[in-house]
């Protein structure tokens, strides 16, 4: 190891140290699940703001929005900021004050109230399972970093699937133990720094390639043909085409004006108002209008954010265009992570790989949290140990931290493969569309507990969520990336696609990603709104909104 790899070493081994220290540290006096899970609801407004961008900032942002601004040279993608700036203001304004006037640590207790047990614990499997698959695929580019590092120090060695895997590990270990010991305290505060590192480091990115591409802005205009013809936004809409084959080709599109309005706003709605992982957050706010204030800031924060690491992947095009490199990886997403290790100054490489690290940490570390905050309360209390004491509360959430923590290995190391099956798949889709599969059910139960006070059933509402998911799968032609089961009978691991919509007609549009969920909530909708709510459950919805409003 020459010298230079020596310094960037230290200051990635000081940045791992120095951040498990303060998550530790943090979540030193942890005395109960409500401290664990909520931080006694004592921290600013600013720094829960920081620790929603952090959480949104996932290493899927860190790397792979720069893959679609090289991939695209366009600010396509951006258009979707859009839609999550609108369903903030409309989730500040009708979710987050009922979830502090219920006192959950769980929001699908809000469920219980409203509909029942049924209702509750479908929602709340619905979210473990989809997180860890969600945060899994994430923790793939843990891995992804750690090629691009490995096959710059060991040029000669081949790259497996092995090699992604001992970078997903490593990545899981080290934030599962500040998390489980220090819980949603160590999460916030230590989001806090690593928003800080994340966006300096993207800052830092774009001046470089400035000034490394030969000619600076004006090679860049030339390249690109002039600013002017960078792309932000597209309708999607060939109004050449009959009616019918410009709709089909308007829904295949994920980056168009009507996504970001309709299906990113849904789609945002289901993320930060039905998900524990992030409302999880806003909860730890003093109170309600703090925690709105934090919410609605963070959309904002979101437009400077997503520009900064689109342009980042726009320059890289240009840079590699103009300086070519034999070496450059077949993989989108490992563009960034190369530019990063053979092309940053020392100190400063080590510097945004921990940047990069510390997205995937911030996110990851935020999941498992709210993972073992949705078990512990939602099964662990209510049917594993009804009497469990405080410390007995706080020993099987750190548990469930550990365990999901393995399940998000095995998920990462699934979607590492799916990569190595297809270097041209992108992360960003896989990721949140993964979320788009279940969330839309998720959602539709929410905004029916929300603004109706006598629709939904308990067990109906399992039912409608079961279809709705069932549609998004079909309905948008859903092809994952998977296994073939037969080889896996036989002892063999094989990659495979599952097409759930094989057998829909080929005029029937394969539906984008930003609309999976708008299409599995107005499904689960129409059936649940059938139903009516009995008497009795709205009776004990309004007696515990008005003991907790006493207390």
């Amino acid at each position: 190891m020459d010298g230079r790899l020596a310094i960037d070493t230290g200051v990635l081994l000081l940045y791992f140290f120095g951040i498990v220290a303060l998550g530790l540290w943090a979540g030193r006096r942890n005395k109960n699940l409500r401290d664990f899970s909520l931080g006694g609801r004592s921290i600013p407004w600013w720094a829960v703001l920081a620790s929603i961008v952090a959480a949104e900032t996932s290493a899927a942002t860190f790397l792979g929005t720069p893959a679609e601004g090289f991939k695209t040279r366009g600010y396509f993608y951006g258009q979707l900021v859009i839609g999550t700036i609108l369903a903030r203001v409309f989730i500040a304004l009708t979710f987050i004050k009922p979830y502090y006037d219920y006192r959950v640590q769980s929001i699908y207790e809000f469920l219980t109230v409203r509909f029942g047990t049924k209702t509750k614990n479908m929602a709340s499997g619905i979210f473990l399972f989809t997180r860890v698959l969600g945060i899994g695929v994430r923790l793939y580019l843990g891995g992804a970093i750690m090629v691009v590092i490995w096959r710059y120090l060991f040029p000669s060695l081949p790259i497996n699937l092995n090699t992604y895997i001992w970078g997903i590990i490593f990545v899981t270990v080290i934030t599962t133990i500040y998390t489980a010991v220090g819980g949603i305290k160590a999460v916030v505060w230590t989001d806090l720094i690593q928003a800080m590192l994340m966006f300096s480091s993207v800052i830092f990115a774009i001046f470089l390639l400035l000034h490394n591409i030969p000619g600076g802005l004006e090679t860049v205009k030339q390249n690109l043909g002039g600013l002017g013809n960078v792309k932000v936004f597209q309708t999607g809409w060939n109004a050449d085409l009959p009616f019918g084959p410009a709709l089909k080709a308007m829904l295949e599109e994920p980056y168009t004006l009507f996504a970001a309005f309709i299906g990113s706003t849904m789609l945002t709605m289901a993320t930060h108002g039905t998900d524990q992982d992030m409302v999880q957050r806003m909860l730890t706010a003093p109170d309600h209008r703090k925690s709105q204030l934090s919410l609605i800031l963070s959309g904002v924060m979101d437009l400077p954010i997503a520009g900064a690491f689109l342009t980042v992947g726009i320059l890289l095009s240009v840079f590699y265009t103009v300086v070519p490199s034999p070496d450059l990886p077949a993989a989108d997403n490992e563009i960034f992570g190369y530019y990063i290790v053979h092309e940053m100054p020392v100190v400063f490489r080590g510097l945004i790989i921990a940047g990069v690290f510390a997205t995937m940490m911030g996110s990851t570390s935020a999941a498992l949290n709210a993972l073992a905050t949705s078990f512990t309360k939602d099964f662990y209390l209510p049917y594993i140990n009804r009497n469990a004491t405080d410390q007995q509360a706080i020993r099987a959430a750190r548990i469930a931290t550990s365990v999901f923590g393995i399940l998000m290995i095995l998920v990462a190391t699934m979607a590492a493969n799916a990569v190595l099956q297809d270097a041209k798949l992108t992360i960003i889709p896989i990721a949140i569309g993964i979320l788009g599969y279940t969330y839309g059910a998720l959602l539709a139960v929410f905004l029916l507990g929300m603004l109706t006070r006598s629709r939904g059933r308990d067990g109906m509402n399992v039912v409608a969520m079961i279809v709705g998911i069932t549609s998004v799968l079909i309905l948008c032609k859903v092809a994952l990336p998977a296994f073939d089961v037969s080889a896996l009978l036989r002892g063999e691991f094989k990659h495979a696609d599952w097409n759930f919509g094989w057998f829909m007609p080929d005029w029937w549009p394969k539906i984008a990603w930003p609309w999976f969920v708008c299409v599995g909530c107005l499904v689960t909708v129409a059936i649940s709104i059938l139903f009516r709510t009995p008497e009795s459950q709205v009776a004990t919805a309004g007696a515990h909104v008005r003991s907790t409003s006493d207390a």
